[in-house]
Protein backbone atom coordinates (compact mmCIF):
# COMPACT_ATOMS: atom_id res chain seq x y z
CA UNK A 1 0.00 0.00 0.00
CA UNK A 2 1.04 3.61 -0.55
CA UNK A 3 2.04 5.84 2.32
CA UNK A 4 -0.90 7.32 4.22
CA UNK A 5 -0.52 10.96 5.21
CA UNK A 6 -2.78 10.34 8.22
CA UNK A 7 -2.48 6.67 9.22
CA UNK A 8 -4.78 5.18 11.84
CA UNK A 9 -1.92 3.32 13.48
CA UNK A 10 1.80 3.68 12.95
CA UNK A 11 5.23 2.77 14.27
CA UNK A 12 7.64 5.53 15.14
CA UNK A 13 11.19 4.33 14.49
CA UNK A 14 13.92 6.23 16.36
CA UNK A 15 17.02 5.96 14.20
CA UNK A 16 19.03 8.10 16.60
CA UNK A 17 18.40 5.59 19.38
CA UNK A 18 19.29 2.71 17.10
CA UNK A 19 22.57 4.40 16.28
CA UNK A 20 23.29 4.94 19.97
CA UNK A 21 22.40 1.33 20.79
CA UNK A 22 24.79 0.18 18.09
CA UNK A 23 27.55 2.31 19.63
CA UNK A 24 26.92 0.74 23.03
CA UNK A 25 26.78 -2.78 21.62
CA UNK A 26 30.06 -2.41 19.75
CA UNK A 27 31.62 -1.19 22.99
CA UNK A 28 30.75 -4.53 24.61
CA UNK A 29 32.46 -6.64 21.94
CA UNK A 30 35.79 -8.00 23.29
CA UNK A 31 38.92 -6.82 21.54
CA UNK A 32 39.72 -8.90 18.49
CA UNK A 33 36.16 -10.17 18.00
CA UNK A 34 33.75 -9.22 15.21
CA UNK A 35 30.13 -8.08 15.25
CA UNK A 36 27.40 -9.23 12.88
CA UNK A 37 24.28 -7.07 12.75
CA UNK A 38 21.32 -9.40 12.20
CA UNK A 39 18.60 -7.72 10.12
CA UNK A 40 16.15 -10.60 9.72
CA UNK A 41 12.41 -9.88 9.65
CA UNK A 42 13.14 -6.57 7.86
CA UNK A 43 15.44 -5.52 10.70
CA UNK A 44 12.94 -6.62 13.36
CA UNK A 45 10.30 -4.54 11.62
CA UNK A 46 12.42 -1.38 11.54
CA UNK A 47 13.10 -1.36 7.78
CA UNK A 48 16.30 -2.62 6.16
CA UNK A 49 16.70 0.41 3.81
CA UNK A 50 16.78 2.78 6.79
CA UNK A 51 18.88 0.61 9.12
CA UNK A 52 21.66 -0.41 6.69
CA UNK A 53 23.10 3.14 6.38
CA UNK A 54 23.55 3.20 10.17
CA UNK A 55 25.28 -0.18 10.07
CA UNK A 56 27.63 1.06 7.37
CA UNK A 57 28.33 4.32 9.20
CA UNK A 58 29.48 2.37 12.26
CA UNK A 59 31.92 0.30 10.23
CA UNK A 60 30.14 -3.04 10.74
CA UNK A 61 31.35 -5.41 8.04
CA UNK A 62 28.94 -8.34 8.44
CA UNK A 63 25.15 -8.50 8.22
CA UNK A 64 22.98 -11.54 8.89
CA UNK A 65 19.71 -12.22 7.07
CA UNK A 66 17.34 -15.14 6.55
CA UNK A 67 15.43 -14.58 3.29
CA UNK A 68 16.53 -13.73 -0.23
CA UNK A 69 14.31 -10.64 -0.15
CA UNK A 70 16.21 -9.38 2.89
CA UNK A 71 19.53 -10.09 1.18
CA UNK A 72 18.56 -8.13 -1.92
CA UNK A 73 17.30 -5.25 0.25
CA UNK A 74 20.63 -5.12 2.10
CA UNK A 75 22.57 -5.00 -1.16
CA UNK A 76 20.19 -2.40 -2.61
CA UNK A 77 20.87 -0.24 0.45
CA UNK A 78 24.56 -0.13 -0.48
CA UNK A 79 26.10 -2.77 1.78
CA UNK A 80 28.97 -4.55 0.05
CA UNK A 81 30.40 -6.51 2.98
CA UNK A 82 29.98 -10.02 4.29
CA UNK A 83 26.37 -11.22 4.09
CA UNK A 84 25.53 -14.48 5.85
CA UNK A 85 22.29 -16.41 6.02
CA UNK A 86 21.50 -17.35 9.62
CA UNK A 87 19.30 -20.32 8.82
CA UNK A 88 19.25 -23.28 6.46
CA UNK A 89 18.07 -22.69 2.89
CA UNK A 90 16.69 -24.89 0.16
CA UNK A 91 18.82 -25.60 -2.93
CA UNK A 92 16.52 -23.50 -5.12
CA UNK A 93 16.68 -20.63 -2.61
CA UNK A 94 20.47 -20.80 -2.64
CA UNK A 95 20.62 -20.76 -6.43
CA UNK A 96 18.23 -17.81 -6.65
CA UNK A 97 20.30 -15.84 -4.13
CA UNK A 98 23.52 -16.01 -6.13
CA UNK A 99 23.45 -12.33 -7.24
CA UNK A 100 23.28 -11.23 -3.59
CA UNK A 101 26.54 -13.07 -2.76
CA UNK A 102 25.29 -14.79 0.38
CA UNK A 103 27.53 -16.98 2.50
CA UNK A 104 25.32 -19.99 3.20
CA UNK A 105 25.01 -22.37 6.12
CA UNK A 106 25.54 -26.01 5.22
CA UNK A 107 24.53 -29.02 7.32
CA UNK A 108 23.38 -31.51 4.68
CA UNK A 109 24.88 -33.29 1.71
CA UNK A 110 22.14 -31.87 -0.55
CA UNK A 111 23.16 -28.30 0.25
CA UNK A 112 26.84 -29.22 -0.14
CA UNK A 113 26.07 -30.63 -3.60
CA UNK A 114 24.20 -27.45 -4.54
CA UNK A 115 27.19 -25.34 -3.52
CA UNK A 116 29.56 -27.66 -5.40
CA UNK A 117 27.47 -27.22 -8.55
CA UNK A 118 27.66 -23.44 -8.19
CA UNK A 119 31.41 -23.64 -7.74
CA UNK A 120 31.78 -25.83 -10.83
CA UNK A 121 29.74 -23.27 -12.76
CA UNK A 122 32.33 -20.65 -11.85
CA UNK A 123 30.55 -18.95 -8.95
CA UNK A 124 32.45 -18.23 -5.73
CA UNK A 125 31.32 -20.31 -2.75
CA UNK A 126 31.82 -19.46 0.91
CA UNK A 127 30.08 -21.85 3.28
CA UNK A 128 29.63 -22.07 7.04
CA UNK A 129 29.30 -25.54 8.52
CA UNK A 130 26.41 -25.37 11.01
CA UNK A 131 26.77 -27.59 14.09
CA UNK A 132 23.91 -28.43 16.41
CA UNK A 133 26.19 -29.11 19.42
CA UNK A 134 23.26 -30.68 21.30
CA UNK A 135 21.53 -27.32 21.10
CA UNK A 136 18.61 -25.94 19.07
CA UNK A 137 18.02 -29.09 16.96
CA UNK A 138 16.70 -27.16 14.00
CA UNK A 139 19.25 -26.90 11.16
CA UNK A 140 22.69 -27.93 12.39
CA UNK A 141 24.41 -31.28 11.87
CA UNK A 142 24.76 -33.24 15.13
CA UNK A 143 28.23 -34.74 15.16
CA UNK A 144 27.67 -36.32 18.57
CA UNK A 145 26.21 -39.21 16.52
CA UNK A 146 28.03 -41.42 14.00
CA UNK A 147 25.43 -40.54 11.37
CA UNK A 148 26.10 -36.86 11.97
CA UNK A 149 29.84 -37.38 11.73
CA UNK A 150 29.39 -39.20 8.43
CA UNK A 151 27.37 -36.26 7.11
CA UNK A 152 30.02 -33.81 8.28
CA UNK A 153 32.78 -35.85 6.62
CA UNK A 154 30.82 -35.88 3.36
CA UNK A 155 30.30 -32.12 3.50
CA UNK A 156 33.97 -31.48 4.27
CA UNK A 157 35.02 -33.82 1.49
CA UNK A 158 32.85 -32.02 -1.06
CA UNK A 159 33.51 -28.41 -0.05
CA UNK A 160 37.01 -28.52 1.44
CA UNK A 161 38.50 -25.03 1.50
CA UNK A 162 35.15 -23.49 0.58
CA UNK A 163 34.27 -23.98 4.25
CA UNK A 164 35.14 -20.56 5.68
CA UNK A 165 33.13 -20.73 8.91
CA UNK A 166 31.87 -23.04 11.62
CA UNK A 167 28.80 -21.88 13.53
CA UNK A 168 26.16 -22.81 16.08
CA UNK A 169 23.39 -21.12 18.02
CA UNK A 170 23.33 -21.50 21.80
CA UNK A 171 19.85 -22.50 23.05
CA UNK A 172 20.25 -20.92 26.48
CA UNK A 173 22.35 -18.08 27.84
CA UNK A 174 22.09 -18.88 31.54
CA UNK A 175 25.69 -18.98 32.83
CA UNK A 176 25.95 -22.69 33.58
CA UNK A 177 24.15 -23.77 30.41
CA UNK A 178 26.16 -21.37 28.29
CA UNK A 179 29.44 -22.69 29.69
CA UNK A 180 28.39 -26.27 28.91
CA UNK A 181 27.28 -25.39 25.38
CA UNK A 182 30.46 -23.46 24.70
CA UNK A 183 32.66 -26.31 25.92
CA UNK A 184 30.89 -28.81 23.66
CA UNK A 185 31.03 -26.44 20.69
CA UNK A 186 34.77 -25.96 21.18
CA UNK A 187 35.26 -29.72 21.22
CA UNK A 188 33.22 -30.17 18.05
CA UNK A 189 35.05 -27.33 16.29
CA UNK A 190 38.35 -29.10 16.99
CA UNK A 191 36.94 -32.30 15.51
CA UNK A 192 35.83 -30.49 12.34
CA UNK A 193 39.19 -28.75 11.94
CA UNK A 194 41.10 -32.01 12.36
CA UNK A 195 38.76 -34.06 10.17
CA UNK A 196 38.62 -31.49 7.39
CA UNK A 197 42.32 -30.60 7.70
CA UNK A 198 41.31 -26.97 8.02
CA UNK A 199 43.54 -24.31 9.51
CA UNK A 200 42.00 -22.53 12.48
CA UNK A 201 43.25 -19.15 11.28
CA UNK A 202 41.31 -19.59 8.03
CA UNK A 203 38.00 -20.34 9.73
CA UNK A 204 35.53 -17.91 11.29
CA UNK A 205 34.12 -19.67 14.35
CA UNK A 206 30.94 -17.91 15.40
CA UNK A 207 28.22 -18.50 17.97
CA UNK A 208 26.11 -16.48 20.30
CA UNK A 209 23.54 -13.73 20.12
CA UNK A 210 22.85 -10.46 21.90
CA UNK A 211 22.16 -12.42 25.09
CA UNK A 212 25.54 -14.11 24.80
CA UNK A 213 27.25 -10.75 24.35
CA UNK A 214 25.76 -9.36 27.58
CA UNK A 215 26.11 -12.62 29.54
CA UNK A 216 29.57 -11.89 30.89
CA UNK A 217 30.70 -15.38 29.89
CA UNK A 218 33.91 -15.76 27.87
CA UNK A 219 32.67 -18.00 25.06
CA UNK A 220 34.88 -19.02 22.15
CA UNK A 221 33.49 -17.06 19.24
CA UNK A 222 35.23 -14.96 16.65
CA UNK A 223 32.00 -13.05 16.02
CA UNK A 224 28.77 -12.26 17.84
CA UNK A 225 25.58 -12.29 15.74
CA UNK A 226 23.31 -9.71 17.35
CA UNK A 227 19.90 -8.21 16.75
CA UNK A 228 17.85 -7.66 19.92
CA UNK A 229 20.42 -5.41 21.54
CA UNK A 230 20.29 -3.01 18.57
CA UNK A 231 16.61 -2.34 19.13
CA UNK A 232 16.73 -1.68 22.86
CA UNK A 233 15.15 -4.98 23.91
CA UNK A 234 17.98 -5.77 26.35
CA UNK A 235 19.80 -4.07 29.19
CA UNK A 236 18.12 -0.68 29.65
CA UNK A 237 20.29 -0.36 32.76
CA UNK A 238 23.30 -0.05 30.42
CA UNK A 239 21.68 2.77 28.45
CA UNK A 240 20.04 0.79 25.63
CA UNK A 241 16.72 2.37 24.65
CA UNK A 242 13.75 1.02 22.74
CA UNK A 243 13.73 2.08 19.10
CA UNK A 244 10.07 1.58 18.22
CA UNK A 245 6.80 3.05 19.48
CA UNK A 246 3.36 1.87 18.40
CA UNK A 247 0.66 4.53 18.26
CA UNK A 248 -2.95 5.06 17.14
CA UNK A 249 -5.62 7.75 17.36
CA UNK A 250 -8.82 8.26 19.28
CA UNK A 251 -11.56 8.13 16.62
CA UNK A 252 -14.65 8.43 18.82
CA UNK A 253 -15.64 9.13 22.44
CA UNK A 254 -19.08 8.10 23.68
CA UNK A 255 -20.92 7.81 27.01
CA UNK A 256 -22.42 4.36 27.75
CA UNK A 257 -24.70 3.37 30.66
CA UNK A 258 -24.14 0.76 33.34
CA UNK A 259 -25.13 -2.66 32.03
CA UNK A 260 -24.00 -1.97 28.46
CA UNK A 261 -21.67 -4.56 26.98
CA UNK A 262 -18.43 -3.96 25.11
CA UNK A 263 -17.15 -5.80 22.06
CA UNK A 264 -17.81 -9.21 20.58
CA UNK A 265 -19.54 -11.90 22.65
CA UNK A 266 -20.50 -9.29 25.28
CA UNK A 267 -17.19 -10.17 26.92
CA UNK A 268 -17.27 -7.04 29.10
CA UNK A 269 -20.26 -5.55 30.94
CA UNK A 270 -20.03 -2.04 32.37
CA UNK A 271 -20.55 -1.89 36.14
CA UNK A 272 -21.21 1.86 36.00
CA UNK A 273 -21.75 4.65 33.47
CA UNK A 274 -18.56 4.92 31.45
CA UNK A 275 -16.96 7.20 28.89
CA UNK A 276 -15.34 4.97 26.27
CA UNK A 277 -12.96 5.82 23.46
CA UNK A 278 -12.51 3.83 20.26
CA UNK A 279 -8.94 3.63 18.90
CA UNK A 280 -7.89 3.09 15.28
CA UNK A 281 -5.91 -0.08 15.90
CA UNK A 282 -6.74 -3.76 16.27
CA UNK A 283 -5.43 -7.26 15.80
CA UNK A 284 -4.80 -6.62 12.09
CA UNK A 285 -2.30 -4.00 13.27
CA UNK A 286 -0.63 -6.28 15.82
CA UNK A 287 -2.74 -5.40 18.89
CA UNK A 288 -3.27 -9.03 19.84
CA UNK A 289 -6.58 -10.52 20.88
CA UNK A 290 -4.98 -12.79 23.49
CA UNK A 291 -3.68 -9.91 25.58
CA UNK A 292 -3.53 -10.31 29.34
CA UNK A 293 -6.19 -9.00 31.70
CA UNK A 294 -5.48 -5.46 32.82
CA UNK A 295 -4.02 -4.32 29.49
CA UNK A 296 -3.96 -0.56 28.90
CA UNK A 297 -2.71 2.10 26.51
CA UNK A 298 -1.36 5.53 27.39
CA UNK A 299 -3.23 8.73 26.50
CA UNK A 300 -1.73 12.01 27.71
CA UNK A 301 0.72 9.95 29.81
CA UNK A 302 -2.15 8.29 31.72
CA UNK A 303 -3.26 4.66 31.40
CA UNK A 304 -6.58 3.91 29.68
CA UNK A 305 -7.70 0.31 30.36
CA UNK A 306 -8.68 -1.85 27.38
CA UNK A 307 -12.33 -2.95 27.49
CA UNK A 308 -13.80 -6.05 25.83
CA UNK A 309 -12.36 -8.07 22.99
CA UNK A 310 -10.06 -6.52 20.43
CA UNK A 311 -11.58 -6.13 16.94
CA UNK A 312 -9.73 -6.31 13.64
CA UNK A 313 -9.04 -2.57 13.41
CA UNK A 314 -10.43 -1.11 16.64
CA UNK A 315 -9.83 -1.24 20.37
CA UNK A 316 -12.09 0.25 23.06
CA UNK A 317 -10.57 1.87 26.15
CA UNK A 318 -12.03 3.47 29.26
CA UNK A 319 -11.40 7.23 29.43
CA UNK A 320 -14.00 8.02 32.12
CA UNK A 321 -11.37 9.74 34.25
CA UNK A 322 -9.62 11.41 31.29
CA UNK A 323 -11.58 14.63 30.98
CA UNK A 324 -9.18 16.20 28.51
CA UNK A 325 -9.19 13.38 25.92
CA UNK A 326 -10.50 14.44 22.51
CA UNK A 327 -11.05 12.78 19.13
CA UNK A 328 -7.77 12.83 17.22
CA UNK A 329 -5.59 12.46 20.32
CA UNK A 330 -2.72 9.98 20.15
CA UNK A 331 -2.88 6.73 22.11
CA UNK A 332 0.47 5.01 22.75
CA UNK A 333 0.42 1.23 22.85
CA UNK A 334 4.16 0.97 23.44
CA UNK A 335 6.89 3.57 23.86
CA UNK A 336 6.88 7.11 25.08
CA UNK A 337 7.98 6.29 28.62
CA UNK A 338 11.39 5.83 30.16
CA UNK A 339 12.80 2.42 29.35
CA UNK A 340 13.23 0.24 32.39
CA UNK A 341 13.31 -3.52 32.71
CA UNK A 342 9.92 -3.37 34.40
CA UNK A 343 8.35 -1.31 31.59
CA UNK A 344 9.65 -3.72 28.94
CA UNK A 345 8.51 -6.72 30.99
CA UNK A 346 5.08 -5.14 31.41
CA UNK A 347 4.61 -4.94 27.64
CA UNK A 348 5.68 -8.56 27.18
CA UNK A 349 3.28 -9.63 29.91
CA UNK A 350 0.42 -7.58 28.43
CA UNK A 351 0.78 -9.18 24.99
CA UNK A 352 1.94 -12.60 26.24
CA UNK A 353 5.02 -12.70 24.03
CA UNK A 354 8.52 -11.25 23.70
CA UNK A 355 9.39 -7.82 22.33
CA UNK A 356 11.26 -9.30 19.37
CA UNK A 357 7.99 -10.88 18.27
CA UNK A 358 6.05 -7.66 18.84
CA UNK A 359 8.56 -5.43 17.01
CA UNK A 360 8.67 -7.60 13.90
CA UNK A 361 4.88 -7.89 13.91
CA UNK A 362 4.17 -4.20 14.50
CA UNK A 363 6.77 -2.99 12.01
CA UNK A 364 5.49 -5.22 9.23
CA UNK A 365 1.79 -4.47 9.84
CA UNK A 366 1.84 -0.69 10.32
CA UNK A 367 3.09 2.34 8.47
CA UNK A 368 6.50 3.41 9.75
CA UNK A 369 7.55 6.96 10.52
CA UNK A 370 11.31 7.42 10.93
CA UNK A 371 12.61 10.03 13.32
CA UNK A 372 15.97 11.11 14.64
CA UNK A 373 18.17 11.42 11.57
CA UNK A 374 16.47 14.01 9.34
CA UNK A 375 15.18 17.54 9.64
CA UNK A 376 11.65 16.19 9.26
CA UNK A 377 10.16 12.73 9.79
CA UNK A 378 10.33 10.28 6.89
CA UNK A 379 7.20 8.25 6.22
CA UNK A 380 7.75 4.69 5.01
CA UNK A 381 7.05 4.51 1.29
CA UNK A 382 7.27 8.25 0.70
Amino acid sequence: MNADACPGSWCEIRLDRLSRNLDLALGLVPRGRRFCAVLKADAYGHGIPQVVPLIRAHGVTCIGITSNAEAHAVRAAGFDGMLIRVRAATPSEIEAARPARIEEQVASVDVADTLCALREAGHPVRAHLALNAMGMSRDGVEIATEEGRETARAILGRLGRDIVGICTHFPSNSPENLRQSDALFREQVRWVLDTGRLRREDILVHAGSSLTLVSGEGVETDMYRCAAILYGILKPELGFRSTMALKARVVSITEYPAGATVGYDRSCRLDADRRLACLSIGYANGFRRDMAEGAAVMIDDRPAPVMGKVSMNTVVVDVTDHDAVRVGDVATVFGGVEDTRSSLDRTEQQFRTILADLYSDWGLRNQRVFRGSRSRPLIDGS
